[in-house]
């Protein structure tokens, strides 16, 4: 019996039962998929608009075509609405939405209280640990840049507690001004203290009021004839001095973000420059996805929307363009940040000139952008070309193995599209349970856990699998595969040339173990070389990563009643890893807080 197909969807009928409340309404396929999320300030009048008459722009007919289910959400107010878009879209993902595609989170200094001795440091994630976060800067470069900095003028540590409670002497930045030393001493608490105060008022944007400090104390110093000191804040001040009048914008304790769009050839970028409590702070550019006829407004809405929703505002926002629904996304920022959020589309003087940087950096990114789509372009086609297949393929996955003599051995494995990297797929394999430094195994374990998932219906197929091997690395794949069930993948192998030369690899084909060898020249062949370049380089980091945790990991840590702390006094007791494993029994026990039990188990676990 043949199934009958479902009726079409009644836009008419389904509009006569909506309110003209408020809300957000998102438009599904017959598969089930979502289409589009928008929101409304009367969802009655919105929706009846695509159903009640016929849409002028091709983007909303094709989108219009394809709706067989619709469903609301009401809210209060027509902030909650904007609110609920914006979440929607970030976590779904609609074909037809303007797409935010940012997966990072954004880097932070951290600035440790509590403590006789902070801490500053570099963090990224969530913000639980107690203490002040600075930021979010646009990178970890930037971030490293302002540390790098923060210990010329202020001399804080930087090291992690386990190094700082464990020293007997100074380090290096003691040695070459980076540090005053407080694990040893060398600077008492009132001092530090201070320092720590300057530092935070640094970071907040206070650098003149901290000047002012420092050339009191200067003058304080030398009265008393503190000589020495009272150079050192003479220095500190003019390493101040220097960097205000290199980084700092005008306009007092400016706190904002200049945000400008460039669309070209289907392709958007919109480039950040951030500025907080007056001190640049660098660029980021980002590429929205785009449907088709999106305009400049509506980009920077949509993503002023989903950007900010995660993140903190900045007091004022310099947009580049015309914004659809300004004022409400003024009032859902300023709700969401507890205070008053301005977002300015007309400026003069310095803040305009900040907007015609970010402009330049736009569309510079742009052109780059575009110029790199179009090699990227080339490329596919001359793969398409080489390897004789009747669609372009939209989906490149690369596996590669790397280990240190059989440690620590990782498996990567790297996506690539048309567009490029998809490092949102990317992923890492750690494997275990074979015999190191067998690299046929290891492949196979990680295609077995990689195409698992797919055999049973979960993941994205792809169209091509590289493998960085010759012909037993394929036969790993194919087996795999065929263990499987799964069909209709191409598995090349990249096997390296004479040499080791890039340009002569050898391509070799699963089907009968034919080779090709596209030469230096091969538009596809480059691209095949950064794919699998891409995954060597993925696989690396990722196994220097696991081998530098296995070589911090100590013994200790496996032994069941030692912590943190019975750890750090077994450490200062014995002077290091090396006098406790020299300890026995009976001095372990002389330890505060050991006791004959716990001193045996760990004399075992040193001593097998």
């Amino acid at each position: 019996m043949q199934s009958t197909p479902a009726p079409a969807f009644d836009g008419k009928a389904f509009v006569r039962t909506l309110s003209s409340s408020p809300g957000v309404y998102r438009h599904f396929d017959v598969a089930g998929e979502l289409l589009y999320v928008g929101k409304a300030s009367n969802l009655k009048k919105r929706v009846s608009s695509y159903f009640l008459r016929p849409p002028k722009e091709p983007r909303i007919a094709a989108m219009v075509a394809q709706i067989a289910r619709v469903e609301v959400t009401v809210t209060r107010t027509e902030g909650e609405a904007l609110l609920l878009e914006s979440q929607l879209i970030k976590s779904l993902k609609p074909r037809y939405n303007i797409l935010l595609r940012d997966d990072k989170s954004y880097p932070y200094i951290y600035l440790s209280t509590g403590e006789d001795y902070p801490r500053l440091g570099f963090h990224r994630g969530a913000r639980t640990r107690p203490g002040r976060y600075f930021g979010p800067y646009p990178s970890a470069y930037a971030v490293r840049e302002s540390l790098n900095l923060m210990q010329k003028l202020f001399k804080l540590r930087q090291c992690e507690d386990s190094y700082f409670h464990n020293r007997t002497r100074p380090c290096l930045l003691y040695q070459i001004g980076r540090c005053s030393a407080p694990c040893v001493g060398m600077i008492n608490k009132e001092e530090y203290a201070a320092d720590v105060r300057h530092a935070e008022m640094f970071l907040e944007g206070r650098s003149s009021a901290v000047i002012d400090e420092l050339a009191t104390s200067m003058e304080q110093a030398s009265a008393t004839l503190q000589f020495e000191r009272a150079a050192r804040l003479r220095d500190q001040i003019a390493a101040l001095r220097q960097l205000q009048a290199g980084n700092y914008v005008q306009g007092a304790n400016a706190d904002m973000d200049v945000i400008a769009c460039r669309i070209e050839s289907g392709l958007a970028c919109v480039s950040i420059l951030f500025f907080r409590d007056g001190i640049s702070l660098g660029t980021r550019d980002f590429f929205p996805r785009l449907p088709v006829d999106a305009e400049p407004g509506n980009v920077l809405g949509q993503f002023i929307a989903q950007y900010y929703l995660e993140r903190p505002a900045p007091r004022e926002l310099i947009l580049g363009g015309e914004v659809a629904d300004l004022d409400l996304l003024k009032e859902m920022l300023t709700a969401k940040a507890g205070r008053a959020v301005d977002l300015k589309t007309r400026v003069r003087g310095d803040r305009a000139r900040f907007l015609q940087m970010a402009e330049r950096n736009a569309q510079a990114s742009l052109t780059a952008r575009l110029a790199s789509r179009q090699t990227l372009g080339t490329r596919f086609d001359d793969l398409q070309a080489l390897l004789g297949l009747d669609e372009l393929p939209r989906r490149i996955e690369c596996f590669d193995i790397s280990h240190t003599m059989g440690e620590a051995t990782v498996a990567s494995c790297v996506v690539f599209g048309p567009e490029g990297p998809e490092k949102s797929h990317y992923r890492r394999f750690n494997i275990t349970g074979i015999t190191p430094g067998d690299d046929y195994a290891a492949m196979h374990q990680a295609l077995t856990r990689r195409f698992r998932r797919l055999a049973e219906g979960e993941g994205l197929r792809p169209d091509i699998l590289l493998i960085d091997g010759g012909k037993g690395q394929v036969a790993q794949a194919l087996d795999v595969l065929r263990d499987l069930g799964i069909r209709d993948i191409l598995v090349i192998g990249v096997a390296k040339g004479p040499g080791r030369r890039a340009g002569e690899e050898t391509l070799v084909l699963a089907d009968g173990g034919r080779e090709l060898h596209p030469g230096s020249s091969s538009p596809a062949l480059h691209l095949i070389a950064a794919v699998r370049d891409e995954s060597h380089r993925f696989a690396i980091s990722g196994h220097r990563a696991r081998r530098e945790k296995a070589r911090q990991h100590s013994v200790l840590e496996d032994v069941p009643g030692v912590g943190a702390r019975r750890r750090s006094m077994l450490l200062r007791t014995f002077g290091g890893m090396q006098g406790v494993q020299a300890a026995g029994i009976e001095e372990l026990t002389r330890v505060r807080g050991i006791d004959r039990e716990l001193a045996e188990r760990i004399y075992a676990s040193l001593h097998g």
